[in-house]
């Protein structure tokens, strides 16, 4: 889903106008109908702004793919996202995930892998990737269904990361 069709989403869940999420993004009406259309690429600048603003995890997902192009978790649009089926499949996905990196040789230079190392590299890739989707979903529907937070969530991981010296 992109940016403009996840932003009209939630004007039309939060019974908002256009001219709502422009006056809140410094914007015309005008350029918000465009990018809800699909004709003009949203400002990175309206992007962050629209995101914070409405604190609503879809829209954040939107944003990054629409800045990566592509290179980020998709939203699951055709998925059962009730908190409770999301968590389910995302311990599925997890546990997947780990079994795929143990298999995997991972303390192997790459001038030292076989064809069989490879295949098994890619697919824990893989296996991580589909858990990064499912709990993304999963922290998504938490926030949703009990209203938290997408962004404190995400301010108060940045905060533990810097404590533990993760990040500058």
């Amino acid at each position: 889903m992109s940016f403009g069709q996840a932003l009209q989403k939630k004007l039309d869940e939060a019974g908002q106008t256009q001219g709502a999420a422009a006056k809140t993004a410094n914007v015309s009406g005008s350029l918000i109908s465009k990018i809800s259309r699909g004709t003009r690429k949203p400002p990175k600048d309206v992007m962050r702004t629209l995101t914070i603003h409405y604190d609503d995890p879809e829209l954040a997902v939107a944003a990054a793919n629409e800045a990566t192009g592509g290179a980020w978790v998709p939203w699951l649009n055709n998925a059962d996202l009730h908190p409770s089926s999301v968590a389910w499949k995302t311990r599925e996905e997890v546990l997947e995930a780990y079994e795929a990196t143990g298999a995997a040789p991972l303390s192997k230079r790459r001038d030292q892998l076989t064809e069989s190392d490879m295949v098994k590299i890619k697919e824990a890739i893989r296996e991580a990737v589909e858990a990064i989707t499912a709990l993304v979903h999963m922290v998504a529907t938490m926030c949703k269904a009990y209203k938290i937070s997408w962004t404190h969530v995400w301010k108060m991981h940045r905060m533990k990361l810097k404590e533990s010296k993760y990040l500058k």
